[in-house]
């Protein structure tokens, strides 16, 4: 027999032993390869401090408790997210993405998504601000009359910015999108007197002296009527691929995130440190921080979902929305 024989022979041997390994568990029961195997999810994340539960879930390590393989990525702004779900390159979003990014998503794709938790803000839960450069001399939004306004990117925030300076009482103000992570630079250096951002921008920017917020809260106060209003600006979400895909990974998921939510709830001063890396905040500024509230989707209350449907309804009247988007059927149900 020649040695080129006997060489295959050993390779076969070795190569069925090492699939019989792979597919042996405990105690050398045979299992399918599927059963070692982590259900992964690729979860679409802006940079910006509503999405703290998320941070929190990842790096405390509740996702690979619950047995799954649960990976952040980074995008620049709401609409890539949402175009990744259409696509099926993402399986969902964190908290902060916007909720009407995610809406005309479910427009240009039915049955896209379920929002199984949301981030309302208002002037306590601080999350949407305008600021200017720290010596500005501007001290009210309708002082922005003629001045040149940044937002983030996405249609929701340049719909937002416009409504506010508008019901405000601005006129003749220009609106630029730029993102978020620039804003502070770009209004400190003066290249644009005011921007509408979220945190942590206006942290960041107070901090370094270079910007001042100007006010909090200005979409509970200005579109929903209430500075007290819940502002359900973003949303956490999965795409119904995802759901239909492995329900109990789902069932799984969503319960790890909301052990994020509720550290968030309970242990603020733990929690913050997980902005870092995540956003523009360094570590040693984290505490400075304003954070958002969290709803889950068994938690909404129907005063919540009214106040929900009215921010959504604004898009519909301003024709942004080809449609009336419900609410109600876009919350995951369990």
């Amino acid at each position: 027999m020649s040695k080129t024989s006997t060489k295959s022979r050993s390779r076969r041997r070795l190569l069925k032993a090492g699939a019989a390994a792979l597919t042996l568990g405990a105690g050398g029961i045979a299992r399918p390869l599927w059963a070692q195997t982590r259900p992964k999810f690729v979860i679409g994340y802006w940079p910006i401090a509503a999405g703290l539960p998320f941070y929190a879930a990842l790096e405390k390590g509740y996702f690979k408790e619950a047995g799954l393989d649960v990976e952040g990525a980074k995008f620049a702004g709401p609409p890539p997210i949402v175009e990744g779900m259409i696509a099926g390159r993402v399986d969902g979003s964190a908290n902060g993405t916007a909720s009407a990014a995610l809406a005309i998503g479910e427009l240009a794709s039915p049955g896209l998504l379920k929002i199984f938790c949301s981030n309302p803000s208002n002037t306590k839960f601080v999350l949407d601000e305008f600021i200017v450069a720290k010596d500005s001399p501007i001290k009210a939004i309708k002082e922005l009359s003629g001045k040149r306004v940044a937002s983030g990117p996405g249609i929701q925030n340049v719909t937002l910015a416009k409504t506010v300076l508008e019901r405000a009482g601005a006129t003749g103000y220009t609106v630029t999108e730029i993102p978020i992570g620039q804003h502070a630079a770009a209004v400190g250096a003066g290249q644009v007197d005011a921007a509408y951002t979220l945190e942590p921008t206006g942290t960041v920017g107070r901090l370094k002296n270079v910007t001042k917020v100007l006010e909090t809260g200005v979409i509970a106060k200005y579109i929903l009527g209430d500075p007290m209003a819940p502002w359900f600006g973003g949303s956490a979400s999965l795409s119904s691929a995802a759901i239909q895909r492995d329900p109990a990974a789902v069932k799984k998921y969503i319960a790890a995130y909301a052990r994020g939510v509720e550290l968030v709830r309970k242990t603020p001063a733990e929690a913050r440190h997980f902005l870092k890396g995540y956003t523009a905040i360094e570590e040693d500024l984290v505490n400075e921080v304003p954070l958002a509230g969290y709803t889950l989707y068994n938690e909404f209350t129907k005063s919540d979902v009214a106040m929900f449907q009215k921010f959504f309804d604004l898009f519909s009247d301003k024709k942004i929305f080809t449609a009336r988007v419900l609410v109600d059927p876009l919350l995951y149900k369990g």
